[in-house]
């Protein structure tokens, strides 16, 4: 029997009941939701697949040990105290990223600090020898949480944040994080049944992660490497075997649509689509919303207009009357997704939503809201509609909140750090993914004979086409 493990999923606030759809999909079992967080258990491959296929992740952890403490010396004691060599050696780097909420301690790097020390006097004591700190691409990167007195000893199995999926060359100012991106598609409840349009799409986020939904694409698979490739415990056949199955894939037979009014963004989204491999996909073009159109297709559209915040412009309210405008006159019998910051922005749209839910973008508060454009006049379209629901399907994503312990899911692994981008040291050549390599090499076996026909000579971009 295959052993079962406590891991922790971390994701972005309002995207928790998403996650957990996802992970009860995976086949994760005890799944509990918590503040910017999902509890989960699993076995090894969950934990591979938790990386490599969910969406609306961040990073997955796997705690190694609980513990209270109230001073320093009592968190040196308790770390301290683990068998250190069952996850190091005196070869291998390490790190230590530290989130603290609580009134006894007050610095995080100081907490890092003792957990470090911990460590190293640990190796110092058993073996007279130490392994070695680095702060960029350590071997083992942990993760200590405290929330008051309440500890928790993690190894991060991702290393960079999740969202971070690796197709991405460039980027305009201001994008939309890539979880952020699909989880509000997922929201939705769209799958590649109909067309899906973002008539601002920036840098080609949001048609990227429609693209890759709509195929059944797992966004790990643009990654060089996630950080439990380097672990001493890691099953490079297990992992093959999960990295090479692309049987849960599927055939898309509608289209993305990508406008945005700014030459440039086009230009980036061009080179990000390119690099994804899902140009057959996305069809992109330099369109202002202004001459927007009705669709031929039955369609919707998620959209992230500017907010006025990191990225400026003249008329703002003015922007948002026009977006108004063109769903009431060219998106009529379709649903259209918004998400925003600023009421008086919402306001100036002139529609009534028919659901709102609140996401956060960064560090702003916004709301995603939901606009159904019927054909002729609301009475009418609610006499024809009576007794029907027109939530979204949300329940279907709604698994049980743990009731029982609410005070301790919300105390632990709160926040969310960031590492700096470790991957991109050199500009990438257009249409380039970047080769997976293990331990140095070019790994020689089985991902290139099934993605590819020519597999002695390829040097380029999986290419997601269609099956023959």
């Amino acid at each position: 029997m295959k052993e079962e493990f406590e891991l922790v999923a971390k994701t972005f606030h309002g995207l928790e009941e998403v996650l957990a759809k996802e992970l009860t999909e995976l086949g994760a079992s005890n799944i509990e939701i918590g503040n910017r967080m999902v509890a989960f258990t699993g076995d090894k491959a969950l934990m591979y697949k938790a990386n490599f296929c969910l969406r609306t992740a961040i990073r997955i952890l796997k705690p190694i040990k609980h513990f209270q403490a109230k001073t320093a010396d009592e968190v040196y004691d308790n770390v301290k105290a683990i068998a250190w060599e069952n996850y190091l050696d005196n070869t291998k780097s390490f790190a230590i990223d530290a989130v603290v909420f609580s009134n006894e301690f007050r610095h995080s790097k100081f907490v890092a600090y003792k957990v470090k020390d911990a460590i190293v006097d640990y190796f110092r004591d058993t073996t007279g020898e130490r392994p070695s700190v680095r702060i960029n691409n350590p071997d083992v990167l942990l993760n200590i949480h405290i929330a008051e007195d309440r500890c928790t000893l993690s190894l991060d199995s991702s290393g960079e944040s999740l969202h971070r999926r690796g197709y991405r060359q460039e980027a305009v100012e201001a994008p939309l994080n890539e979880v952020l991106a699909a989880g509000m598609i997922l929201m939705t409840g769209w799958k590649g049944e109909c067309d899906l349009i973002d008539p601002m799409c920036g840098s080609g986020t949001i048609p990227i992660e429609a693209a890759l939904i709509a195929r059944n694409i797992a966004p790990g698979v643009f990654r060089k490497e996630f950080a439990f490739e380097k672990w001493v415990d890691f099953d490079q056949d297990l992992f093959d075997s999960i990295y090479n199955d692309d049987s849960g894939e599927r055939e898309f037979n509608h289209k993305i649509y990508g406008y945005d009014n700014n030459p440039k963004a086009n230009e980036i989204a061009t080179h990000n689509v390119k690099a994804a491999g899902l140009s057959k996909e996305i069809v992109l073009k330099l369109q202002p919303f202004q001459q927007f159109e009705q669709p031929k297709e039955k369609s919707i559209i998620v959209t992230n207009p500017p907010y006025g915040e990191r990225i400026s412009t003249n008329d703002l309210l003015g922007l948002y009357a026009m977006i108004g405008e063109r769903l009431k006159h060219a998106f009529a019998g379709n649903d259209a997704w918004i998400l925003s910051y600023r009421d008086e922005c919402f306001d100036q749209i002139g529609l009534k939503p028919s659901d709102k839910i609140e996401l956060y973008n960064g560090a702003l508060e916004c709301q995603f809201r939901k606009y159904q454009l019927f054909d002729g006049k609301y009475k009418a379209f609610r006499q024809e509609n009576e007794g029907k629901e027109f939530k979204p399907r949300r329940d279907d994503f709604r698994p049980r909140r743990n009731a029982d312990k609410p005070s301790a899911n919300r105390g632990r692994f709160e926040g969310e750090r960031k590492f700096g981008d470790r991957r991109f040291n050199g500009k990438k050549e257009e249409g380039d993914r970047r080769e997976r390599t293990f331990e140095g090499k070019r790994f020689e076996g089985k991902r290139e004979e099934r993605r590819f026909e020519n597999k002695k000579d390829f040097k380029g971009p999986r290419k997601f086409d269609k099956k023959q």
